[in-house]
C-alpha cells in the first residue's frame, strides 16, 4: 500500500471511529508503528488530525470568527437550544459565556422568563434587552473579537465575586477522556473560572464537535451536568453517561 493510499485509509477509519490508536493501526495496515507515527505525524502537519499520546483525534470543525459561525448549522443549533430550554427555570442565576447556539438559547428565551444573566458576551447581553424581568450582568475585559466576548483578569476578578446555578458553557472541542478544549489559553481560563464557580454546567454541542481536541484544556468533560447534542453514537454517549453527564440527544 502506498504511502498517500495508506494514509486516506487512516484519514477514512478517523472520521468513522473519531479516534485511531498507533497500535491498532500498525495491525489492521500491515505496517510497523514507527511508520504510523510518521503518517499520523504528517497528518497533523497538515492541520487533518489532532495527535495524541497514543493515536489522534479528529480535529472536528474548524475554528472561523463569530460572524462566520452564525451562519453554520443553524437549524441544528436552533434544535439543541430548544433541549436546553427545559433546564432554565425562574430566578436562577445563569452565566452564559459566548458561542452561537448559546445565542440561539437566548433568543428563545421567554419573555416572561424572570432571571439573572452574567455573560462575557455582548452580543448575548443585547439579545437580552427586550427582557423586562431578566437583570443583565456584563463582564468587563478586552473584547476577544474572533469568539465575541470579554476576557482577561478583570473577567476573572469580577467572577471570583460571584455564584451561578447553572454555567451555559459554549462548546468548542470536547472529548471524553481529554476533556473540553480551545484554541485560546486566556479563554480556557476565563471559561474554567467559569466552571468553577457555578453549581451546574449545561454545554450544547453539535455532533462533529464530539471527539475532538483543540490546544488549551478548559476542563475535563465530567465537570459538565448536562451535554446535549445531536447524532451521538451509543458507544460514545456511553462514555459520557458513566462519567455522570446527562445525555440529551
Amino acid at each position: 500500500m502506498l504511502k498517500e493510499e495508506r494514509q486516506q485509509k487512516i484519514l477514512q477509519i478517523l472520521n468513522d471511529e473519531l479516534k485511531v490508536i498507533t497500535s491498532d493501526l500498525s495491525k489492521r495496515l500491515s505496517v510497523s508503528e514507527d511508520t504510523i507515527r510518521r503518517d499520523l505525524k504528517e497528518l497533523d502537519n497538515q492541520g487533518l488530525i489532532k495527535r495524541v499520546h497514543s493515536g489522534a483525534l479528529r480535529i472536528g470543525p474548524p475554528v472561523v470568527d463569530f460572524s462566520t459561525r452564525q451562519n453554520i448549522s443553524n437549524e441544528i443549533k436552533i434544535n439543541l437550544a430548544k433541549k436546553a430550554l427545559d433546564f432554565i427555570k425562574d430566578d436562577m442565576v445563569l452565566l452564559i459565556d459566548g458561542g452561537t447556539t448559546n445565542l440561539h438559547l437566548v433568543n428563545q428565551l421567554p419573555l416572561s422568563l424572570k432571571a439573572t444573566v452574567i455573560t462575557n458576551c455582548p452580543h448575548i447581553a443585547i439579545a437580552l434587552s427586550n427582557h423586562k424581568d431578566i437583570d443583565v450582568i456584563m463582564l468587563g475585559g478586552t473584547l476577544f473579537k474572533q469568539s465575541m466576548v470579554n476576557l482577561g483578569i478583570d473577567t476573572v476578578e469580577t467572577l471570583n465575586t460571584m455564584r451561578a446555578d447553572l454555567y451555559i458553557m459554549g462548546i468548542y472541542k470536547i472529548d471524553p477522556h481529554i476533556g473540553i478544549s480551545v484554541p485560546s489559553l486566556t479563554e480556557a481560563l476565563v471559561k474554567r473560572k467559569m466552571a468553577s464557580i457555578s453549581t451546574e454546567i449545561l454545554g450544547m454541542a453539535t455532533s462533529d464537535k464530539l471527539n475532538t481536541v483543540s490546544n488549551h484544556i478548559v476542563c475535563p468533560s465530567n465537570k459538565l451536568t448536562y451535554l446535549i447534542t445531536e447524532h451521538v453514537k451509543t458507544d460514545v454517549k456511553t462514555l459520557y453517561l458513566n462519567q455522570g453527564i446527562t445525555v440529551v440527544d
